[in-house]
């Protein structure tokens, strides 16, 4: 994992160097982008293993680029920036973010998540087999990482696949949402509990039918708890 490429990408300079020297120190290799545009031509070329990425660039924005790399790539990244209201920190989960730091930041902290997200990821490349999720309406493969709600494939951000993964191969356990971070996000995710929170909202729209089409399961809240996935009889 120490030899992993990490793309920074942010318009300040110091900042870049800044993260640079702090990632560089901890043996990975870092390249860097100071706009949108670049940062996707990047990821088309090279393929980094870890993008860090600030939503305020010229050319085209943290939410943009995003948008574009989950197009492509199932490369984690981690939002670096400077807002830190919820509804940032939201929307980058919710368009395939693996994690949000805000400025200002720890470069410590930051090596530490992106270390957690290599581990992460490095697990499941080495774990992936033939295991799938079958139940009636509900198909879900993890070496291929594909969903199938009755016979309409869905798409699910990294994040929401682990977490639908995690619970249905646990079905009718409540785990609470402190469980489903170190589970999903890694123990040494540095995040609130609203990211479980906004990721269950979002594979609820996606893999649950209402309506002539009623679901045989269903990610069910336990007040007070957390959640559970319940598969019906």
């Amino acid at each position: 994992m120490s030899d992993g490429l990490i793309l920074v990408v942010d318009d300040e300079e110091h900042i870049r160097d800044l993260v640079q020297m702090y990632l560089e120190k901890d043996g990975f290799s870092v390249i860097m982008a100071a706009d949108g545009e670049d940062a996707v031509q990047k990821v088309r070329t090279l393929h980094p293993q870890l993008i860090i990425l600030d939503i305020m660039l010229p050319k085209m924005d943290g939410w943009d680029v995003c948008r574009e790399v989950r197009k492509i790539a199932e490369t984690p990244i981690i939002m670096l920036t400077a807002k830190g209201e919820e509804f940032d920190k939201v929307l980058g989960l919710e368009l395939g973010a693996d994690d949000y730091l805000t400025k200002p930041f720890s470069p410590r902290e930051l090596v530490a998540r992106v270390k957690a997200i290599l581990r992460r990821a490095v697990a499941d490349d080495t774990n992936q087999n033939e295991d799938v999720v079958s139940i009636p309406g509900l198909n879900i493969n993890q070496t291929s990482r594909e969903v199938h709600v009755g016979d309409r494939e869905v798409t699910l951000t990294p994040k929401e696949f682990d977490l639908l993964w995690f619970m249905s191969k646990n079905p009718g356990k409540v785990f609470t949402r402190e469980q489903l971070l170190t589970a999903v996000w890694g123990y040494d995710y540095y995040g609130d509990l609203r990211t479980v929170d906004t990721h269950i909202k979002r594979l609820r729209e996606k893999v649950e039918r209402e309506g002539p089409e009623i679901t045989t399961y269903h990610v069910k809240t336990i007040w007070g708890v957390g959640y559970k996935f319940e598969v019906h009889a």
